[in-house]
């Protein structure tokens, strides 16, 4: 399940001590990488030259998207924010319309950004046969596109498509957001105008508060004030022409009205975007496909994560029970990296263990750079 850490991060460790610095942290992640198998693993199975990578919101801060906990990011700036939760969104229909308003002002950012010089060095790390697979917290699909080829798990879903809660088929966001733009003539002229303005040109929170705007993660932008009440969003189409059946074997009932919208006399039918909200489970064979691939490895490297979430930190943990050497990039504190990094020998060059705090689209090709003279 999908659960937020709300308690504070501690301070980030720096391992090894010269690591405190962007030339050594590129030094010793270069030596983790390339490092040979720990002799502490406890598994065998894993492939021993290889490295599974952990991603979060902080690899795509660089290509304009809003991160949670950095500097910049929404818990830091904005202490009032609450993300929807599913239970939320599935039982009530004015939260659906004020998640859908906000979502259909942030698509077109979130749309037109692209994977940053990080995403790329993760590519060009799978092709020195160094990475075998990469596990994403984002919902961004940054990884899919600039690494096609690079097995990607995505944790938490993506945002490219909406699925349906009742018949589970798919629609792309691309022509939802059209369907938004035809029933909300009015917010789609609004949007039409803060994009000539430049209004949602940037990410960054303190830019677009300027402007009378609040930036989330994921595409979300809170206008306060604004009559999300009016807002309109349409049926699953699959449903319409075929209402599914319900749990208790009755036939549901999906209306629209006279242009199209879901009606709130309807018992199914709801879209809902293809990620794990808060709140949610993710599927069984998602979690099984993210255990598959620690164990498939030797050793782990977490870039741009604070693990705030459980399910991205219990895969740490269990990369830690089989003796894995953990790594860390990411700026700013880690939910419990204390013990990640417990009983390391001061004498670690990075092969052993790596943590610092450095930026991560500047460390990563600059690594990549250094293996490619070796």
């Amino acid at each position: 399940m999908r659960i937020p850490y709300t308690g504070p991060l501690p301070p980030p460790l720096i391992v090894p001590r010269n690591a405190n610095t962007p030339t050594g942290a590129v030094a010793a992640l270069t030596r983790f990488l390339s490092a040979p198998p720990s002799p502490h693993l406890l598994y065998s199975n894993g492939d021993p030259t290889q490295t599974v990578l952990l991603t979060g919101a902080g690899i795509s801060v660089a290509s304009g998207l809003a991160d949670y906990r950095g500097s910049a990011g929404t818990y830091t700036l904005n202490k009032t924010y609450r993300p929807i939760y599913y239970s939320e969104f599935i039982a009530n229909h004015e939260a659906r319309k004020r998640y859908w308003a906000r979502s259909f002002l942030g698509w077109t950012n979130l749309h037109r950004a692209r994977p940053n010089d990080a995403h790329f060095a993760v590519r060009d790390l799978g092709v020195k046969g160094l990475i075998n697979k990469v596990i994403t917290q984002n919902v961004d699909s940054f990884h899919s596109l600039a690494h096609p080829d690079l097995p990607t798990v995505e944790l938490h879903g993506y945002l490219r498509s909406l699925v349906c809660i009742n018949c589970h088929n798919h629609l792309p966001r691309k022509d939802f957001q059209q369907s938004l733009s035809v029933l909300n003539p009015e917010w789609a002229a609004f949007l039409a105008e803060m994009l000539d303005a430049g209004a949602l040109d940037t990410e960054n929170p303190d830019e677009r508060r300027k402007k009378g705007l609040k930036t989330n993660p994921d595409g979300d932008v809170d206008l306060p004030n604004a009559p999300y009440t009016t807002f309109r969003y349409p049926a699953c189409p699959t449903c319409l022409n075929d209402p599914p059946y319900l749990a208790n074997g009755s036939r549901s009932t999906v209306t629209v009205d006279s242009d199209g919208a879901w009606s709130s006399a309807s018992t199914a039918g709801i879209l809902k975007p293809a990620v794990i909200m808060f709140g949610e489970s993710i599927a069984a064979r998602v979690k099984a496909a993210a255990e598959e691939a620690i164990d498939s490895a030797s050793r782990i490297l977490v870039i741009g994560s604070s693990l705030a979430t459980y399910s991205a930190w219990r895969l740490v943990k269990r990369a830690q029970e089989r003796s894995m050497p953990i790594g860390v990039l990411n700026l700013g504190g880690v939910r419990g990296e204390e013990s990640f990094f417990y009983g390391i020998k001061a004498d670690n060059d990075g092969s052993l263990g790596f943590r610092c705090s450095e930026n991560t689209t500047k460390v990563l090709p600059l690594v990549v750079r250094n293996l490619e003279a070796r």
